[in-house]
């Protein structure tokens, strides 16, 4: 892949994580909402590990809008250093 293939694609979700996030629904996921149908959601919340970006909004900004950008930048930067990282350790192990 070339370097230009993933600065392109990096621009596009930088794009998508800053302008179309604030969009995202404020209902609960599929998930969330069977846990409070059936009335055990409480003990989902009680974390072993605490998020770093609690519920995708970045703490201390006061615009919601804004948080949840910064957030999906965040995330992005965090998933791409992760993915690129894995895919250094695979190709090293290659013969």
């Amino acid at each position: 892949m070339k370097p230009q293939d993933i600065i392109i694609g990096l621009g596009i979700a930088f794009i998508l994580a800053i302008f179309i996030s604030p969009f995202a629904s404020p209902f609960l996921d599929g998930l969330e909402k069977v846990a409070e149908q059936k009335g055990f959601l409480e003990k989902g919340e009680e974390a072993v590990l605490s998020s770093p970006i609690p519920d995708y909004i970045w703490p201390g900004v006061k615009n919601e809008g804004v948080a949840t950008a910064i957030a999906g930048v965040a995330g992005t930067v965090v998933t791409f250093f992760a993915a690129w990282s894995l895919a250094l350790l695979l190709r090293r192990s290659q013969p």
